[in-house]
């Protein structure tokens, strides 16, 4: 590590939120360790422009729900960083099915967004406790949703998974206290591809509905998701447990 910059650990780093998430922290002087899962070529990029900020990027190809190659991926951490400061849990997964289409919801497409989204979650978390236990004021930031809230329209494995991140995070904030803060994000609609593909071609439509009817006019977008979590990061160091709504402010006025 080099002298004076902190570690983090970024899974599902390689596009959208985390993205975002490594770049702000490569440029609040952390070094990153870069997960991914099939992204190879997105990661790669992201990894370059952290570089160009200083950062030392580890990248680590590893699927978070399988608990081996979680294992393994925390113990190139260990020998790179020697600890970390910060994880940020992003991994994340959906399919494509309306939520009125009860009938289309495959068993093994509900298993597999439960694996990455919650069990990946927690596997990722019990293996980098040790390593964060080992950071300077370590905390923790998961990526809830803001349909495990309140209802919304996203298929419903995924909104069920997010309910389920939002209940892990309060459990942790419990239970790894007073050592390690943990915290999440639910952002509301974003701009990009992950919209682009739960809405179709009724993208453009949806999504200038929605920023009208937002107080600050627009939808959010990845940088202030990662704005926010780098907030809960490296300041807000008496806020534990919290899930902080970045939607403009639409979920509390409508």
């Amino acid at each position: 590590m080099a002298q004076g910059r902190k570690r983090a650990l970024v899974t599902g780093g390689a596009t959208g939120i985390g993205r975002a998430a490594v770049l702000h922290l490569a440029r609040a002087g952390f070094d990153v360790a870069l997960n991914f899962n099939s992204s190879a070529d997105a990661a790669a990029q992201v990894a370059s422009e952290a570089a160009r900020d200083g950062a030392r990027v580890l990248l680590l190809r590893a699927d978070v729900s399988d608990d081996t190659q979680v294992r393994a991926m925390m113990g190139q951490v260990e020998a790179a960083f020697g600890g970390l400061d910060a994880l940020v849990n992003n991994a994340g997964t959906t399919i494509s099915t309306p939520p009125k289409d009860l009938e289309a919801v495959s068993v093994a497409d509900w298993d597999r967004v439960f694996a990455v989204n919650v069990r990946g979650l927690f596997l990722v978390t019990r293996a980098a406790v040790p390593l964060l236990r080992r950071g300077v004021e370590p905390c923790i930031v998961n990526t809830a949703s803001i349909v495990g809230l309140r209802p919304g329209p996203q298929p419903l494995p995924y909104a069920a998974s997010k309910a389920a991140i939002v209940s892990l995070t309060k459990q942790f904030a419990g239970a790894l206290a007073p050592d390690i803060r943990v915290n999440a994000v639910a952002p509301g609609w974003m701009e990009g591809d992950w919209m682009e593909r739960m809405l179709g071609d009724n993208y453009e439509r949806l999504m200038e509905r929605r920023a009208k009817a937002t107080p600050l006019g627009r939808c959010v977008t990845a940088d202030d998701v990662a704005e926010t979590m780098l907030s809960l990061i490296v300041s807000n160091r008496f806020v534990n447990g919290e899930i902080v709504v970045v939607d403009g402010g639409f979920a509390s006025t409508t």
